[in-house]
């Protein structure tokens, strides 16, 4: 078109129309279509973006320099004009800039969080490998100096478990002839063990708690409590002996007549035996482990809460989890420094190209409002957020 034209109007649409002669070019320099790939990756990266930018700026101008005739305040515009194109210079270096800022970043925080990554997981190796002999140092630790009796819990119940397991194995006959007759269907031992063992199981424990609870209202000196108690564990012994030791007692009435001829024990022998036997056990138990243990126990089934005694060490999860313990409470203390490390990060990837952009728009802002929008170039993510205008102030200043 320009080429039609006379000579003297060929002259000015050459110099207002001036960014054709080259801006295809450019575009086809910056696009880097029959350029190796990773050269064609770099021209896109660093050149396509500002070269748009460029001829933008130099259509503004061009359109720029003909509003000046209509301008009041034309020296004000024509040195803001220049300050633009030297903000988008500034803008250019900027961004170039900010790339390799960009990649140093992005190494650097590449490198921090596979250090991070490889410290976590040496410390979750290393607690896995060493959480049992922690472990170990925490329970000889209880054990040695108790807050809370924990081996002599776990001795009374073992102790509860045997001895209802030998009245299960030495009763089964019994009950199983008692409810034969009761029900008329012939039953299995193995069918009755399982709830006969359980029941063994809940008498054994209901013993062990009258004997806490009559040594608790001794030590107290309460005469109606001893009295009221006396009288439940005189019951209690009674079942016992009659039912359970005696039974046992009886299982050993072959091995008594071995060793003896007409060998007749008796009712009375045999509760006696079943009496003496009840106490000795009861006794020893007792005086060994279970004045400790079934008070403990009855806190955690009454729900009333452990004494612990001053100086015992706690066991924890987070106690046999040194490194991984240390390792997140570092994590929470450095938490500021993490999201002002990712800031630069994102500050730094999204700057560079908003250098450029803000350029263009400066010049936009220029043409219409004869002032800028941002001050360039951006030194951090806050200066984006601010501009020097307002579009609402924008409105108010052509009013």
């Amino acid at each position: 078109m320009i080429q039609e034209t006379s000579m003297p109007w060929r002259a000015v649409l050459s110099v207002l129309f001036f960014p054709i002669f080259f801006q295809e070019q450019l575009f086809e320099f910056a696009w880097g279509a029959g350029n190796p790939d990773w050269l064609m990756v770099l021209k896109r990266i660093y050149l396509l973006v500002p070269s748009a930018v460029f001829v933008l700026g130099c259509w503004i101008t061009s359109v720029a320099l003909l509003s000046v005739v209509f301008r009041q305040n034309r020296r004000e515009f024509i040195t803001e004009l220049i300050v633009t194109w030297w903000d988008f210079g500034r803008s250019l270096f900027a961004f170039w800039g900010g790339l390799l800022r960009f990649i140093f970043y992005f190494v650097a925080s590449v490198f921090i969080m596979v250090r991070i990554l490889i410290f976590g997981l040496w410390g979750i190796v290393t607690d896995i490998l060493f959480f049992p002999f922690r472990m170990l140092k925490s329970v000889g630790s209880n054990v040695l100096n108790p807050s809370i009796p924990w081996l002599a819990v776990f001795l009374t119940l073992v102790w509860c478990l045997m001895e209802g397991a030998i009245f299960t194995y030495v009763t089964s006959p019994l009950v199983v002839d008692t409810l034969t007759n009761l029900t008329g269907a012939h039953l299995s031992i193995g069918f009755v063990r399982i709830p006969l063992f359980l029941f063994m199981l809940f008498i054994v424990l209901g013993s062990f708690a009258v004997l806490s609870t009559w040594s608790e209202a001794l030590k107290a000196k309460n005469i109606a409590a001893i009295v009221r108690i006396t009288v439940i564990e005189l019951v209690t012994v009674f079942v016992e002996v009659v039912f359970l030791y005696r039974e046992f007692v009886d299982s050993l009435v072959p091995w008594f007549a071995q060793h003896s001829q007409n060998f007749e024990l008796g009712i009375v022998g045999t509760l006696l035996i079943a009496s003496f036997a009840w106490l000795g056990i009861r006794g020893m138990t007792w005086f060994l482990f279970a004045s400790h243990g079934a008070p403990t126990l009855m806190a955690i089934i009454q729900g009333t809460g452990l004494k612990a005694k001053a100086g015992g060490e706690k066991t924890s999860v987070s106690s046999a989890f040194l490194q991984t313990s240390d390792f997140l409470k570092s994590l929470k203390a450095d938490s500021n420094w993490i999201n002002q490390k990712g800031d630069e990060l994102l500050g730094s990837f999204i700057l560079p190209p908003l250098q450029v952009v803000a350029a263009g728009i400066n010049f936009c802002t220029l043409l219409v409002t004869s002032q800028h929008l941002f001050e360039l170039p951006f030194k951090s993510l806050k200066d984006v957020m601010e501009s020097k205008i307002s579009p609402k102030r924008i409105v108010k200043d052509r009013s």
